[in-house]
């Protein structure tokens, strides 16, 4: 039996998708396990393009169910239209390959009113959230008087209660924050949730003991995260951070499956690094670099457009990250993207403060005086995006990845050299 993890170890964006659609044909089940719909990923399937949000990449597989954990956040109107996306381009969705957790937090409008006028009254200190209102929500769930479940949408008498009482407190909470806002109608709300109540009704059940019955079955699952670990709430780059555990940490409190049934764990790393939205970054290109590897990286947000921030890959960042999620092996991608450069430089090690280290800071007022110390290696100026196996790669290619693995100490086991599945290498 199979029990398969994916996880990013940067700051997100790290194309952990193609990964596991990779791996889908030999898992039954794919779980997310934290996040909302403020994560984003990017799959090629059967010549199309699909870009996905909170449907777990294994929907779009015949035979394999997709599972959206306790752990995330769900906005039932993205859902309901990122569902829609899907089976107007002929993809099968329905109660016998997608599951909803009824434990899962129910994002409201009130919590992407709140999300946005906080991120404004934080002027220069904004976190750079999506705006979505996913950090509210679990808030909310961190704070339990206000918070909703899926599970809650089907008791509808007590619901409406609860949504009387969390609207007039959101109403009077943010007429403070902005006099201008107009008052939200909790019956309104109410009436509109019913009716996505409804529609999802099928999909909703108590996932946590299906998937124990699935481990049971020894059934192949494979875990799926969103974001990267450098964006855990616990341990990452905080307070610029997302609001859950997107590291390999969330996976129990995200799906109820135990940590030590997973009996392989991926770590997904982009060859360059990227983040989006506020916090230090310090190896960070601020020059026609920069802004080449975002052209042909074609790095723009999946969920908002924004253009990401792009640097030189960060070792020291991403071997902490591998060291909190414990990974097996990597998978080295976007590799073709570096293709056209010079002379490449991977950070090997901080200064911070005249002294040199290869321990990622746990303030970010450290992160932000940290200097990059580079190894640099020259470019192999080489087109390798028709690469299939190791030997077919130039020795520079083959000479960067090997310093990836070295500062990282965890073998590289896939090494992405394109968008399509076939451009994938396997060690």
């Amino acid at each position: 039996m199979s029990v398969t993890s994916v996880v990013g170890l940067q700051w997100g964006d790290e194309a952990k998708g193609k990964i596991v659609d990779f791996l889908t044909d030999s898992h039954a089940v794919v779980v997310r396990y934290q996040g909302g719909n403020n994560a984003g990923h990017t799959v090629k399937f059967d010549g199309q393009t699909y870009k996905l949000s909170l449907l777990p990449t294994g929907i779009l597989r015949p035979g394999v169910t997709a599972v959206i954990g306790n752990g995330l956040v769900v906005n039932p109107e993205a859902l309901l239209n990122e569902m829609k996306s899907l089976t107007d381009r002929g993809i099968r969705v329905d109660g016998r390959n997608l599951l909803l957790s009824d434990r899962a937090h129910v994002i409201f409008p009130y919590h992407i009113v709140e999300d946005r006028v906080f991120e404004q009254r934080r002027g220069d200190h904004a976190i750079g959230t999506t705006g979505r209102g996913i950090g509210t929500c679990y808030r909310d769930k961190a704070g339990r008087t206000h918070a909703v479940r899926v599970g809650d949408l089907y008791h509808p008498e007590s619901l409406r209660d609860k949504l009387k009482d969390i609207v007039a407190f959101k109403n009077l909470t943010l007429k403070a924050l902005d006099p201008s806002l107009e008052p939200l109608n909790a019956d309104a709300i109410y009436a509109q949730y019913q009716t996505y109540a409804q529609k999802l009704e099928s999909h909703v059940v108590d996932t946590t003991a299906w998937l124990h019955k699935a481990l049971k079955q020894k059934q192949n699952i494979l875990f799926e995260g969103a974001q990267g670990g450098l964006l855990d709430v616990d341990h990452g780059t905080f307070p610029y951070v997302t609001s859950s555990n997107s590291s390999a940490a969330g996976i129990h409190s995200g799906s109820g499956v135990p940590q030590r049934a997973i009996n392989r764990m991926i770590g997904v790393v982009k060859a360059y690094t990227t983040r989006v939205g506020g916090g230090p970054f310090p190896t960070e290109l601020h020059n026609e670099i920069g802004q080449h590897i975002r052209d042909v990286g074609h790095e723009y947000g999946t969920v908002t457009g924004r253009p990401r921030r792009c640097g030189w890959f960060d070792a020291v960042a991403t071997a902490y990250g591998a060291r909190v999620c414990g990974v097996d092996e990597i998978a080295v991608m976007l590799l073709d993207v570096l293709a056209q450069l010079d002379e490449l430089n991977i950070c090997e090690a901080y200064e911070i403060r005249g002294e040199r280290t290869t321990d990622f800071p746990s303030h970010v007022e450290d992160l932000e005086v940290a200097k990059p110390i580079f190894r640099k290696i020259p470019g192999w100026k080489q087109d390798i995006t028709g690469a299939r196996k190791l030997s077919d790669l130039p020795a520079g290619a083959r000479r960067y990845v090997d310093t990836i693995v070295e500062l990282l100490e965890v073998p590289a086991k896939f090494i992405s050299i394109g968008p399509d599945r076939e451009q994938t290498i396997l060690l």
